[in-house]
């Protein structure tokens, strides 16, 4: 470049700065704090009334929920209501298991980033909320963050009058989103036999398990061989067409890992969750490389960074990140996105409340390297199933034909009431399981 031609644009740059200097600024990098967000001036969306919404809605308040619905629960769950001046209101779910009053706290830290924002700046609040706490990621923080989140996803779709998994380009499958219950604690022959007819008859085509002793450590080889027979058990009682998935939820060393991996690949498991504990990136690989069944992991992976290293790395096949823990709606597209690029499918997890879980299903049905959805439930609704269905007035994350429907309101497609909330007054966090080996030592449960 000329002298010249440098020289010109460096006494435009010193103009603008000059200009630009009735704000602070930071002068290593020429940063400026602005009180507000920056105004958006006139758009080009040809979606009729979007712009008229935009430039309207603001939120007015936001309230943060615990519900208990047992005093004995690690996993009361944590609700975020926001408001708007139009009379808009998204709500949205950041439950995390034994640490439900830090996340209820973190919400309240993020008040000043919510209040007063458009909501429709769903993206800007996001990056706001994770960018300018410094000190990021971490599971609390990705909780809080997806709560508010989903709940300005709601109060977008709502305030544009369609479903938000249409904002995404969906629906790619118009039956709905594939699903899968809970098999844990159905053990004999007979019970097994009558969960295949009880699936077969609503169009149910997959179940995960986990192994046997729930709370137990594997390391021997006879605990190693009760495993397996309880998985070829599985297999034997429903049949080649239903498709099982085994959480081995970390219970066993990487060694240990590779063995039972190798001795059920005869079952044609759809995958196994979990084979070590997560953040042992390395060794995850390498039981995936020794595996021919797919493996699975995420659900314990926060902020949509911590996903690159797997992506990278290539370790696992499927990615089962949590919406109420990896950024919303928001950081669960992003995860998805940064799979597809990898080859790398997605069966996210879900076993906190309702309003995670349906948030899910609109992600889940513009994902095209989408799987299967989980729910936390059995095949036959329980007291938690029925709960929810009175707070929502439907059956929440129940299936129908083995597909959970998509929503066809605007927003998430459900409303709450405070009131209906209150039954369940918040009790307290609870600490999750903790559990030890023979010898007294800290073991994974």
């Amino acid at each position: 470049m000329r002298r010249r031609s440098f020289l010109a644009i460096g006494g435009t740059t010193l103009a603008l700065a000059q200009d630009r200097g009735r704000r602070p600024v930071i002068p290593e990098c020429g940063c400026a704090f602005a009180p507000q967000p920056p105004q958006r001036g006139p758009g080009q969306a040809t979606l009729a009334g979007f712009e008229r919404v935009q430039s309207r809605l603001k939120v007015t308040g936001m309230k943060v929920f615990g519900v208990s619905l047992n005093r004995t629960s690690d996993r009361p769950y944590v609700f975020v209501k926001i408001e708007t001046n139009q009379g808009l209101v998204g709500w949205g779910e950041g439950t995390l298991e034994g640490k439900a009053g830090a996340t209820m706290a973190c919400v309240e830290d993020f008040r000043d980033f919510v209040v007063g924002a458009d909501p429709m700046q769903v993206e800007h609040i996001w990056q706001s909320m994770y960018v300018h706490s410094f000190y990021r990621a971490g599971p609390v923080m990705g909780s809080a963050i997806s709560a508010i989140d989903q709940a300005l996803w709601d109060i977008r779709g709502k305030a544009l009058g369609v479903p938000v998994y249409r904002l995404l380009g969906g629906p790619l499958d118009p039956r709905g989103v594939r699903g899968y219950y809970h098999a844990d604690g159905v053990r004999t022959p007979d019970a097994l036999a009558k969960l295949r007819e009880t699936a077969i008859q609503q169009g149910v085509s997959c179940f995960k398990t986990g192994l046997p002793a729930y709370y137990e450590w594997i390391e021997t080889r006879k605990k190693i061989s009760t495993a397996v027979k309880s998985m070829q058990m599985l297999r034997e009682s429903l049949g080649p067409d239903i498709d099982i998935a085994v959480d081995f939820h970390a219970k066993t060393s990487p060694s240990v890992a590779s063995i039972l991996v190798r001795e059920v690949e005869p079952l044609n498991l759809l995958f196994i969750e979990e084979p070590c504990p997560p953040e042992n990136v390395q060794a995850m690989a390498r039981i995936a490389r020794r595996s021919t069944t797919p493996i699975a992991t995420g659900e314990r992976l926060v902020g949509i960074f911590g996903v690159r290293e797997i992506c990278e790395m290539g370790v696992v096949d499927i990615l089962q990140t949590d919406i109420n823990h990896v950024g919303g709606i928001t950081g669960l597209w992003k995860v998805s996105q940064m799979a597809a690029a990898s080859g790398i499918s997605m069966a996210p997890h879900a076993c906190e409340g309702p309003v995670g879980g349906l948030a899910t299903l609109h992600v889940n049905a513009a994902m095209q390297n989408f799987v299967v959805q989980e729910i936390c439930g059995q095949i036959q609704p329980g007291a938690t199933d029925k709960i929810w269905e009175e707070w929502l007035g439907f059956p929440a994350m129940r299936m129908v034909d083995g597909r959970f429907p998509l929503a066809q309101k605007p927003g998430l497609g459900f409303e709450l009431t405070e009131a209906s909330l209150a039954k369940y007054p918040f009790a307290g966090t609870r600490p999750m399981a903790r559990v030890f080996h023979e010898d007294g030592s800290v073991a994974e449960w």
